[in-house]
C-alpha cells in the first residue's frame, strides 16, 4: 500500500513538473534576428547598425530564442566576449555556427550577449549585435523610498543633554529604612531574658520525661 502511493506522488510530481516546463515553452517567444533584413551587412556602412536598432525595439527573456537566418557560404555567427565585440576579434569564441539557420537560446536572466560576423569584413562593416535580455523582476524588487512630506517617514530623535542609560541596564531601588522608632536597649534584653528562660525550662522538661 505504501509503495503504491510513493508510486502515486512520484506520477503526480512528474506531471506538474512537465506542466510548468510547457507553460514556459508557451510564454517563450522566438525572434528572427534583423527581421526582415536578417543577419546580413548593413545596406550603408555609414548607417547606425541596424541589428542593434532591431536589438533595442524588441524585449527578450529568460526561455526566448534567436533565430539567425543567412548563407552559411559566405557568413556565420560567432558569439564572443564584449572586447571580441568591440574588435571583430573572433579568434577565441564563446560559441561558433556556420549552419545558415542557428537558433539561439537565451538561457540567463539580465545576461549581455555579443555576436558578430565570423567574417571580419562583414563585421566590420556592423554585422554584429548585442543583446540584454531583461532581468529577473522578482529578484529586483526593493521597496521605493518615502517621498518628501510623506507620512510614512518617520523623523529622527531629537538628540537630548542627558546621556541614556547603557542597554541592559535596570535600575534598582533600594529597600527604604523603617520610619518607626528603632527599639531601646532596654526592650532589647527583655524579650532577651524571657527567650532565655523559655528555651531553659522546655529543655528542662524534656529532660524530666
Amino acid at each position: 500500500m505504501a509503495y503504491t502511493t510513493c508510486k502515486g506522488n512520484v506520477f503526480h510530481i512528474l506531471g506538474l513538473l512537465c506542466l510548468l516546463l510547457l507553460i514556459q515553452k508557451n510564454n517563450a517567444t522566438e525572434f528572427k534576428v534583423g527581421d526582415p533584413k536578417g543577419w546580413t551587412v548593413p545596406d550603408n556602412t555609414s548607417s547606425k547598425n541596424h541589428l542593434n536598432d532591431w536589438a533595442e525595439r524588441n524585449r527578450f527573456q529568460k526561455g526566448d530564442s534567436l533565430v539567425f537566418d543567412y548563407d552559411a557560404s559566405q557568413d556565420s555567427v560567432v558569439q564572443v566576449t564584449k572586447e571580441g565585440y568591440e574588435k571583430c576579434n573572433a579568434e577565441n569564441p564563446l560559441e561558433k555556427f556556420n549552419g545558415g539557420h542557428t537558433v539561439f537560446n537565451i538561457s540567463q536572466y539580465g545576461a549581455h550577449y555579443y555576436f558578430i560576423s565570423g567574417n571580419r569584413d562583414h563585421c566590420q562593416k556592423n554585422e554584429k549585435m548585442e543583446v540584454r535580455v531583461l532581468a529577473d523582476r522578482s529578484t529586483n524588487a526593493t521597496a521605493s523610498p518615502p517621498s518628501p512630506g510623506s507620512s510614512d517617514m518617520v523623523p529622527a530623535p531629537t538628540p537630548s543633554s542627558e546621556e541614556s542609560p547603557p542597554a541592559g541596564t535596570v535600575d534598582i531601588n533600594p529597600t527604604p529604612p523603617p520610619t518607626g522608632p528603632p527599639p531601646n536597649s532596654a526592650s532589647s534584653m527583655f524579650v532577651s531574658f524571657f527567650g532565655s528562660m523559655g528555651a531553659f525550662f522546655a529543655s528542662s522538661l524534656i529532660l524530666a520525661i
